[in-house]
């Protein structure tokens, strides 16, 4: 069993409120308001611990560190913006990609990345 420590729980509360997901440094500036103390390796120890356990889960973009949501959101795809570099959540999927296979391929599971500018840098 896990013990509940405040560095966990304002680790947690910043994933909570986060509208997209969040860098291993976004995740320590944001939860040091809670944690003052809180330290890089901290935070990377609790992120570990919360995807082995499955409450959270990496989004890993090409070339880039991962970056990390809660799980139980359900298939969703991701856009980065090219400037600021956040990365936002699309709820929503194209749906089956199966029939751009080649004959005989069989589809499992599929990403999409999208690129562009955000809101506030466009």
């Amino acid at each position: 069993m896990q013990r509940q420590t405040n560095q966990r729980a304002a680790i947690e509360d910043c994933l909570h409120a986060a509208p997209h997901p969040m860098s291993l440094d976004e995740l320590l500036q944001a939860a040091r308001s809670q944690a003052p103390g809180l330290g890089i390796a901290t935070v990377y120890r609790n992120l570990k611990r919360m995807v082995e356990e499955g409450a959270v889960v990496p989004v890993v973009l090409p070339e880039e560190p991962a970056r990390y949501e809660l799980a139980g959101k359900g298939h969703h795809h991701h856009f980065r913006c090219r400037l600021c570099h956040k990365v936002y959540d699309i709820p929503a999927c194209i749906g089956d990609l199966g029939h751009l296979l080649p004959e005989g391929f069989r589809l499992e599971a599929h990403e999409i990345l999208l690129f562009g500018l955000c809101r506030a840098c466009a």
